[in-house]
């Protein structure tokens, strides 16, 4: 994790917990001038509009205050979702037998995007089989993960 993630969880974790909700993730893209901070909550109730807005307001004012980020950008609270992101090794542990998505920072075993069902965690490596090729991916080279959502 970069050090403006860290230092953006740092502020924005306990705040979330305080209004009683789960901090899921975030994630910080830099795009120039103009930045995105999106943030992810959870609930065991889930997360109505009501929800987002409330944490926006709370996040707004501790990022004001504290104003970790020199740019300009726009601040957004979401829920998960249906293909909710993953961002720890404890949420893909608790999503094994799930279907996932997961890219890569740099090539691993000559590949960046990985397709396959979530087999586990193994200390800093998540575990993704592929067809019939089982990859332990370390974590801290996953750019991006989510769960490929089931409609039966």
């Amino acid at each position: 994790m970069s050090s403006k993630l860290e230092q953006l969880q740092a502020l924005v974790a306990p705040v979330v917990e305080a209004l009683g909700y789960e901090c899921w993730g975030i994630e910080f893209l830099s795009q120039g001038r103009h930045s995105l901070l999106r943030i992810y909550i959870d609930h065991a109730n889930g997360i109505l509009i009501d929800d987002c807005e409330k944490v926006s307001r709370q996040i707004s004012g501790v990022l004001d205050v504290e104003d970790p980020i020199s740019a300009e950008y726009t601040l957004e609270v979401s829920s998960p979702g249906m293909d909710r992101p993953l961002f720890t090794l404890a949420q893909f542990a608790s999503h094994v037998g799930e279907q996932v998505k997961i890219k890569l920072r740099s090539p691993f075993e000559g590949r960046r995007n990985f397709q396959g069902l979530l087999r586990g965690v193994e200390e800093e490596d998540v575990v993704v089989q592929v067809d019939d090729h089982e990859f332990l991916l370390p974590i801290d080279m996953i750019d991006k993960a989510n769960i490929i959502p089931r409609f039966d």
